[in-house]
């Protein structure tokens, strides 16, 4: 099993580069970052960074969106980096979240999400793509390799990255949910004449080790809300007693009464008072390093490939020494 960690881009930036750093000297071998422009710094220009003060570790967004940014710009962008450090970027995509909302955009339609995946990755491979009808392609780029891995929840969305994408980011660590959804993603892939184990399985969720329960779950609870974006959307979509979304996903946001992107992310997020303990512990990694490792386990054997590490909480460097020195080794191999 390989692992991630997963950062948002709050300045000061040498921070973000640092705990990258740290991650790859603990064993971590991708890192992550949001992406959404109003919120946090400018991604891009930090990965440029990252991979100058890195060896061997992997970078790309958690997720970026066909919606802010041209897609022979994205394209462009991650080959540029695959140019200067070697091809040691992954394109994370979606609909976009609070990228587009914050702007005051509607996320991006999966007919849209799905072109752009195809067109995203073959421009930064070198080949030709049609963008808005015009077939264009970069004339430099040379050996580029750019995997596109999709970050899906819902019916329809899961189905695409089984059709389309290379990896499927699923941002919740719930095992009856990794299950029915890696399982709904590969199925897909069969269907559309591919190989489902060739799909990198990527399961993102926040960690925290440590004994005391109940600080772990208040500085983690922030994650069921931001999933509670994405699952209030798949109600508004499918009702809210449909066959096609698990309940085990629905009934917590029913005490939702909405959503402040200020706090987007962060621990103690007010907006998030809703979320139960019962749903922290289900979605995350808390605990000692013994409950990691078994969880973990339990992923693995569902078919989970990497685990990425979201670490937006008061115990970050801990998080990663922990993992670098009891938890990765634990799960090599």
């Amino acid at each position: 099993m390989d692992f991630g960690l997963v950062l948002q881009t709050d300045p000061p930036a040498s921070q973000v580069v640092s705990l990258m750093k740290r991650a790859e000297r603990n064993g971590f071998r991708y890192g992550w970052t949001f992406d959404s422009a109003v919120l946090w710094q400018e991604p891009f220009v930090i990965y440029s960074q990252i991979l100058a003060n890195t060896r061997k570790l992997h970078i790309g967004p958690m997720v970026t969106n066909p919606g802010t940014r041209t897609w022979e710009v994205t394209a462009s962008t991650f080959a540029t980096l695959n140019d200067m450090y070697g091809n040691r970027t992954v394109c994370g995509i979606g609909r976009g979240d609070s990228a587009m909302r914050v702007a005051g955009r509607a996320p991006n339609t999966l007919a849209r999400l799905g072109e752009a995946i195809d067109v995203i990755r073959d421009l930064a491979e070198g080949r030709e793509a049609l963008v808005d009808g015009n077939p264009i392609r970069i004339p430099w780029i040379k050996e580029g390799r750019l995997p596109v891995w999709m970050a899906a929840y819902g019916p329809k969305a899961l189905a695409l990255a089984g059709q389309k994408a290379d990896g499927f980011i699923l941002q919740l660590a719930d095992l009856y949910l990794t299950e029915w959804m890696v399982k709904a993603v590969r199925a897909a892939a069969k269907e559309a004449g591919r190989d489902p184990d060739a799909i990198t399985i990527c399961v993102a969720a926040p960690a925290y080790v440590g004994d005391d329960l109940a600080h772990a779950r208040d500085q983690c609870r922030w994650f069921g809300g931001m999933v509670g974006n994405h699952v209030a959307d798949l109600v508004t979509r499918y009702g809210e007693h449909s066959d096609m979304v698990p309940e085990a996903l629905t009934d917590y946001i029913k005490a939702r009464k909405g959503y402040d992107y200020s706090h987007h992310g962060r621990a103690c997020n007010p907006s998030t008072d809703f979320v139960p303990d019962e749903i922290v512990d289900r979605f995350c990694l808390l605990g000692p390093a013994e409950a990691h490792i078994e969880k973990l386990r339990a992923l693995r054997d569902l078919g989970v490939d990497q685990f990425a590490v979201y670490d937006m909480h008061d115990a970050r460097e801990t998080v990663i020494d922990a993992y670098g020195a009891q938890i990765i080794p634990a799960l090599a191999g």
